[in-house]
């Protein structure tokens, strides 16, 4: 009997957690692939055109292929959960970020300083197109939706004056490098990047207040500011740190295929993001957020992507696929789907008592 309890105590804690449903959403995903095709999963190594030993498979691919969506999670995240809504000008802006990173490029010669200086200017550009929309949030109190619509509208058409209405490519082997593999280590660059970044990110949460800050402002904005906390000054903070996000995710977009396409760069990659912090376990309504969630979130989009293409379903249709899944992942993690459980929780608890009492 007593197993029975530690059981249903266990249960209810898995329940409470964040991270069930992006859990359960990526067994679900493992078992149908494993009972599909289980070479689904298999890894091999190669040598690539350039003569470099790499890895591949859908795994890895799942991995490099989610990297941009999962820079812009987190810093979606961050802003869904200080202001309550969410940035839907992240693509528009990483386009932004692209053409600035391919202006300064082709104005030097490539070396390593100065890719850095691009990603340097990039971010700056950036990161004052977010405040943008911070400010309007922050100062003016519009809802965060509607006032990144002006960017989420006009970002595309300013990265593409920002070339003198081009498309320019740019080739350089480092560029390759960042975009790709580096030379003696077989996995893609942008895995890498991608797990320094969130290194740093969850460092930065991890030994200072500014998780902490962010969520309190998220669950009650009155109480932040009367126990010293600028909630302004936070909601604005977040969009700095989107606005880092988004240069990183469209410099990186640039050196994968070399050249700017500002129809096309991380197109719909904020609905994927947006996303990514629902299916994660996080409420799009703000407070309490859990990162691991939204990156767990991401690489489950992308592992649905990559299902679906192997399943030989068509690029037109893979959005309605996804969309359907999407739904049914949200659905069950809404607050009337865990109240339902919980209630059924606690009747298994009261049966059990019930039991244990005879």
């Amino acid at each position: 009997m007593n197993n029975k309890s530690t059981f249903v105590e266990k249960l209810k804690k898995i329940t409470a957690s964040q991270l069930i449903i992006p859990i359960v959403a990526l067994i679900i995903l493992v078992v149908f692939n494993l009972i599909r095709d289980a070479s689904f999963f298999s890894i091999e190594i190669k040598t690539n055109n350039l003569g470099n030993t790499v890895l591949t498979g859908n795994l890895i691919s799942i991995l490099n292929g989610a990297s941009e969506l999962v820079i812009l999670a987190i810093g979606m995240t961050l802003v869904t959960s200080a202001t309550k809504g969410q940035d839907i000008s992240i693509g528009a802006c990483a386009a932004i970020a692209g053409s600035v990173f391919v202006k300064i490029l082709r104005a030097n010669t490539i070396t390593v300083p100065v890719i850095l200086l691009g990603l340097i200017i990039a971010g700056i550009v950036t990161i004052v197109f977010c405040l943008f929309n911070g400010l309007l949030i922050a100062k003016f109190n519009i809802q965060p939706m509607i006032a990144s619509l002006i960017l989420y509208t006009a970002g595309r058409p300013i990265a593409y004056w920002i070339n003198g209405g081009a498309t320019p490519n740019v080739e350089s082997n480092l560029l390759g490098t960042l975009g790709g593999f580096i030379p003696g280590i077989p996995i893609p660059t942008p895995i890498i990047i991608v797990i320094l970044f969130v290194c740093i990110v969850m460092c930065l949460l991890k030994f200072t207040t500014l998780g902490l800050y962010i969520q309190a402002v998220g669950v009650n904005e009155r109480a932040a500011k009367q126990n010293g906390i600028n909630p302004m000054f936070m909601k604005l903070l977040v969009f700095v740190i989107l606005g880092g996000c988004v240069a990183l995710a469209g410099s990186m977009n640039v050196c994968r295929i070399g050249l700017i396409n500002h129809e096309k760069i991380l197109l719909d990659i904020e609905m994927d993001a947006i996303l990514a912090v629902a299916i994660g376990g996080n409420s799009l309504s703000g407070g309490k957020f859990k990162l691991a969630g939204s990156i767990l979130g991401a690489y489950i989009i992308q592992a649905l992507t990559t299902t679906l293409y192997a399943m030989k379903v068509s690029s037109t249709d893979i959005k309605a696929y996804k969309a359907i899944v999407i739904i049914i992942i949200v659905v069950v993690g809404s607050p009337v789907v865990k109240d339902w459980f919980k209630q059924m929780f606690k009747k298994i608890s009261a049966k059990t008592a019930k039991v244990e009492a005879k």
